[in-house]
């Protein structure tokens, strides 16, 4: 299976839906963003390993997190676990030279894999995206609020301090145990919660 051929059968099994986002997938190649080991294997639709015990997310899950997500242009966007980077890329493509990716990663060695497969897009030279090493269970309060919040590792439940760096009418896409959750902020303590279960996801660390 080649890379468009992935792209086409997330469409025909309506996974990737919106035409910004099927143009990122089109345009932020996931073989960019894997150890030299492992780009023959690419287009499957499945995780793959990329060190530290962490993954690349399965193509279906990131395709459905992003239409979740809804990104618009000149949003500004907290990322919890960078990983190898491609879903940063996807997003500062969807948020556009006005928008901003927050992303936060606990392992160095994994935040350094990223910045060399940003690198090849530029997004990190334009301020598109910032990288940071830290601990992302406590968000990154230097730069609330946030249009929105992505996670990209799973939590017994999402924490406080993420929905307090959320700004009102934002939304958190985050997984929680075996679910993807999707959470909207009405009012400074009132949220709309979705749940869509069956994933499986490695687990979010809290120091």
């Amino acid at each position: 299976m080649d890379y468009e051929e992935l792209i086409e059968s997330l469409i025909k099994e309506g996974y990737l839906k919106t035409p910004l986002i099927i143009e990122a997938f089109r345009k932020i190649d996931r073989k960019n963003f894997l150890p030299e080991e492992l780009k023959e294997r690419a287009y499957e639709n499945t995780a793959l390993p990329i060190g530290n015990k962490q993954t690349i997310s399965q193509p279906l899950v990131a395709a459905f997190m992003l239409e979740l997500l809804e990104l618009k242009s000149g949003e500004k966007v907290l990322e919890i676990g960078t990983g190898s980077g491609w879903n940063t890329a996807l997003m500062a493509k969807l948020v556009g030279e006005s928008g901003k990716i927050f992303s936060i990663e606990r392992i160095e060695e994994l935040h350094q894999f990223a910045k060399l497969n940003l690198l090849k897009y530029g997004f990190l030279e334009r301020g598109v995206a910032g990288l940071l090493v830290a601990d992302g269970s406590k968000g990154f309060n230097d730069a609330a609020p946030y249009d929105k919040i992505i996670a990209a590792a799973a939590a017994e439940e999402i924490p406080g301090v993420w929905k307090e760096q959320l700004k009102i009418g934002g939304r958190i896409v985050a997984p929680v145990k075996n679910s993807i959750v999707v959470l909207d902020k009405i009012s400074v303590d009132k949220f709309e919660r979705k749940e869509y279960f069956g994933f499986s996801f490695v687990p979010l660390v809290v120091s």
